[in-house]
């Protein structure tokens, strides 16, 4: 099964290849003939003068190299019933061109027109490269465990049941469950959450996550096909398939206009003939009508305009799921926030450091820091970074239990150093009444030998563009809300720093 499942994989991914390479082909084959078709042009307006049977020869020439296939197009529409568009419009204009004998004119709509589509395919070719590369996260190999040798294979043949092995600094590669192994996995790719979250024997993981920490060994649960990346990828890539109000309206437009125009255009020519007899003149007015009320720079431009903007989007980090998303805009009454990562930084600082009796503020964070110093955890990680700021000398334990919950009981040269929440303090009968913190963040407790030493405060900083762009929103009208886990206090304090009317804390996720 197996065996066929790697063949079916390899098929798909040679037939991915040639369709990129038959692509490539029409574009190739694309610029020639609009390269082609603008030299026998230019050749034609040159002759035009002294040989007007060459010159003509040439811009017949010309128009099929440019036109062939609009004509074609225009052809099959009709058959089916669907003449009216804008390869029928193009066509009747030419070809009526040609009957007047403006040939230059004729050629010359053409060869714009195709320029024009060379520059729109270029530049959504170019917005969907820049949206994929944004969000593909899809691995190309991974490390097969079989027993305790590993084998590199391709990530597409790695099936549902199969062990790998995810080292430190890895990205999950497919979605799966941890057999053996503790880390931290930053899901920050994936979810936004930019604080890594603990995981261990039992747990769930997804693709495109990175694990922070400890080596894992994880059972696949889904293909490469089936998993967190590649529905990312596909999401987006199927985004252009959610046609914009504005795109559908273009696109009903059409139909309606499209005969009104051709109508109109035929009046033009036959009734003012009929009238003045002129018909070389008014038949030319028509044609010269049918061309500028060619719709095709309106029905091209409004979905370009929308690629466009999903693709400058994509390199500012705004991930757009289609066009629908981008109109819809100009409907919003409120934006709701997470706060950590989108209002602030999501990197926990050390904001005081509050010593308690004999001891000072420099002696309080040595002793937290030695503590913390062979922690993951990023409250830990904050304490030991600010140590260093101020280079603080560490000590490190020679003894370490993590509490889970409550944080670190260690043995160091002073004694046993008790870091961590009020409960781990409180179980250890250590009393912490009297410390009352109206400053929001987390409050870090440290004890030495049974006695308070002090306690750290750790929040997460604001960031710098914070505050002006939640102004930005309420000059709009906008009301901002946040939505956050976090304490009351917390969440309370970082939205009144930032501006932020209405605050939703101590949320679990589904909430």
């Amino acid at each position: 099964v197996k065996r066929k499942v790697s063949v079916n994989k390899k098929e798909e991914k040679k037939k991915r290849e040639q369709e990129q390479q038959e692509k490539k082909r029409e574009q190739k084959r694309e610029r020639i003939e609009i390269v082609a078709g603008a030299g026998l042009f230019l050749g034609g307006i040159l002759l035009k003068d002294k040989y007007e049977l060459f010159s003509t020869i040439l811009f017949v020439s010309s128009y099929l190299t440019l036109g062939w296939e609009i004509l074609l197009t225009a052809g099959k529409n009709i058959c089916k019933g669907r003449m009216l568009d804008e390869n029928f419009l193009m066509s009747i204009a030419t070809l009526g061109a040609f009957a007047v004998q403006e040939y230059a004119e004729a050629v010359g709509v053409m060869l714009f027109y195709r320029i024009g589509e060379m520059f729109e395919h270029i530049a959504v070719e170019k917005s969907r490269g820049q949206i994929m590369d944004a969000v593909d996260m899809r691995p190309e190999v991974v490390n097969l465990l079989h027993g305790d040798e590993v084998e590199v294979i391709p990530a597409e043949e790695a099936q549902i049941g199969d062990i790998l092995l995810v080292r430190v600094g890895d990205r999950i590669p497919l979605d799966g469950v941890i057999l053996s192994g503790e880390s931290r996995i930053d899901t920050a790719p994936v979810t936004g959450e930019p604080v890594p979250v603990k995981a261990g024997e039992g747990d769930r993981v997804i693709s495109g996550c990175v694990n922070t920490s400890g080596m894992l060994k994880v059972r696949v649960e889904k293909t490469l096909g089936d998993s967190m990346v590649t529905r990312i990828l596909q999401s987006v890539e199927n985004a252009a398939a959610s046609k914009p109000k504005i795109d559908r309206f273009i696109t009903r437009f059409a139909r309606v206009y499209t005969p009104f125009v051709v109508i109109l255009a035929l009046g033009t020519a036959i009734i003012p003939s009929l009238i003045t007899g002129d018909w070389k003149f008014w038949i030319y007015t028509a044609i010269t009508f049918l061309v500028i009320s060619c719709p095709c720079a309106l029905v091209l431009s409004v979905p370009l305009a929308f690629f466009s903007g999903i693709g400058a989007g994509s390199k500012k980090g705004i991930l757009f799921k289609g066009g629908i998303a981008l109109e819809v805009l100009k409907e919003v009454k409120a934006v709701v926030m997470d706060k950590t990562g989108t209002i602030t930084k999501g990197n926990f600082e050390v904001q005081k450091c509050i010593p308690v009796g004999a001891w000072k503020e420099e002696e309080l964070l040595a002793v937290a820091a030695g503590c913390e110093s062979t922690s993951t955890h990023p409250i830990g990680n904050s304490i030991v970074e600010e140590a260093k700021k101020r280079f603080v000398e560490l000590e490190h334990p020679s003894k370490v239990e993590e509490l889970s919950g409550k944080g670190i009981r260690a043995q160091m040269k002073i004694g046993e150093v008790l870091c961590g929440n009020r409960a781990l303090l409180e179980m250890h009968h250590v009393n912490v009444q009297m410390m009352e913190s109206n400053d929001y963040g987390t409050e870090v407790f440290v004890a030495v030998n049974g006695e308070l030493a002090g306690y750290l405060v750790i929040a997460d900083t604001l960031k710098e563009d914070s505050v002006s762009a939640i102004r930005k929103m309420k000059k709009y009208g906008l009301r901002t809300a946040m939505l956050t886990g976090d304490a009351r206090t917390s969440a309370d304090a970082i939205a009144k720093k930032a501006g932020v009317e209405e605050v939703y804390a101590q949320l679990l996720p589904e909430d």
